[in-house]
């Protein structure tokens, strides 16, 4: 039997989450009902109250309430409920959470639940669930399910949605881990279509050492996520070969992972390999999507919903100067690796991509300012010699 946290907006919608919990004991778990609401009364009685919340986030929770601007709580409720939901996690008080929100509602429980680690069951039932969701999931597993009308009392379709979401939080719980990895030490790796044969070639010498390879894909929530993992502590080395999000933050692209991307294992100070990997392209969408500022440049149609643009030689410089600028931070064993005949698979000579003053202006920067960390290798990215360079490079930092 778990335990499962149902936290939402008690004083608006206390009776729609106390229906989940009932659905919840109805399949033999325990409910702790979390009050995250800041107007009136709460409807149903709450196992931690909204005033416990706040002053655990040092709320003055009167004097929130008193401004009656709604903005204004939800905002410190957002603050203040990660705190408690962390904390009940962290004393083994809950085995999983739900919610159940509009806007508002939404905004505080995925808060909490991206404070949550990985692999603690999550689930959110949202009026926003079928729309933009990134900025409420993060990095975290959160699982979204679209509430299909309003969160707004019971009827036959909230009812219908509601208990197949209790039902999913408790499958959730209910089930076990099956990881056979054991104990394995982590590396993590970044990937691009573009890069798909250096990392699995690298993934494989790495296996074959007895590590565990978590690849994630380099199109900016990607390298978020690896970012985030680092940040947790569970990562032992890291394989960066797809840096690519650079591209896309610098010259303006649809797949950037934000300005501190690379910082993470820096600042962990564990074992790096770094290559400027797929930096050669930016991502745009349909053609007819690209700013008609580019519009001389060269492009690759990669599929009808991507289009890459090439970087010129002024943009390589640029993203070889902030790649500089982050690794010199790191504390950890740290090698760039530079594959001098292309970064990308239509890097390479005679392919759309191929610059060799781009990829020069790059490499140039990256030699000036990290002496002593950069091997270069007069190979192409995916070659498999390239590859197995990687891999030992980093199991020697590993070692």
């Amino acid at each position: 039997m778990a335990t499962i946290a149902v936290l939402g907006t008690l004083d608006s919608k206390g009776v729609e989450h106390a229906f989940v919990a009932e659905c919840i004991r109805g399949r033999g778990h325990e409910v702790l009902l979390i009050d995250v609401g800041t107007g009136g009364p709460a409807q149903i009685e709450p196992d931690v109250t909204r005033e416990e919340i706040a002053d655990l986030g040092g709320i003055d929770l009167k004097g929130l309430v008193g401004r009656q601007d709604r903005g204004e709580c939800v905002s410190a409720m957002s603050e203040a409920a990660p705190k408690m939901l962390l904390r009940l996690q962290e004393e083994g008080r809950i085995d999983g959470l739900i919610s159940l929100g509009g806007g508002g509602g939404t905004a505080i429980a995925t808060a909490a639940m991206r404070a949550l680690p990985i692999g603690f069951p999550k689930l959110m039932v949202s009026t926003l669930a079928s729309g933009n969701t990134a900025h409420y999931v993060g990095t975290k597993d959160i699982v979204m399910c679209p509430s299909i009308v309003d969160v707004a009392g019971l009827n036959r379709v909230s009812r219908m949605i509601f208990s197949r979401a209790a039902g999913a939080i408790c499958g959730m719980v209910e089930c076990q881990n099956s990881d056979e990895s054991g104990d394995k030490p982590i590396i993590v790796a970044s990937m691009f279509g573009n890069t798909t044969e250096c990392v699995n070639e690298a993934k494989r010498t790495l296996e074959e050492a007895g590590y565990e390879v978590l690849v994630f894909h380099a199109t900016g929530a990607g390298g978020r996520a690896m970012e985030s993992l680092i940040e947790s502590g569970m990562v032992d080395g890291v394989l960066d070969i797809t840096t690519t999000e650079w591209a896309d933050e610098v010259v303006g692209g649809v797949l950037t992972a934000g300005p501190n991307r690379l910082e993470a294992a820096g600042k962990a100070g564990i074992p790096a390999i770094v290559v400027p990997g797929c930096v050669d392209m930016v991502n745009f969408g349909e053609r007819d999507s690209v700013p008609t500022v580019h519009e001389r440049r060269t492009f690759y149609i990669h599929n009808p919903q991507v289009t890459l643009m090439r970087t010129s030689v002024e943009e390589s410089r640029k993203i070889g100067e902030i790649m500089a600028e982050k690794l010199a931070a790191y504390t950890g064993p740290l090698q760039v690796l530079l594959p001098l005949r292309g970064v990308s698979v239509i890097g390479c000579e005679g392919q759309p991509f191929y610059d060799p003053e781009a990829d020069e202006a790059l490499f140039e920067v990256l030699r000036s300012k990290l002496p002593g960390k950069v091997m270069e290798k007069d190979a192409a990215i995916n070659d498999l010699a390239f590859a197995r360079a990687c891999a030992q490079a980093l199991l020697a930092q590993l070692r």
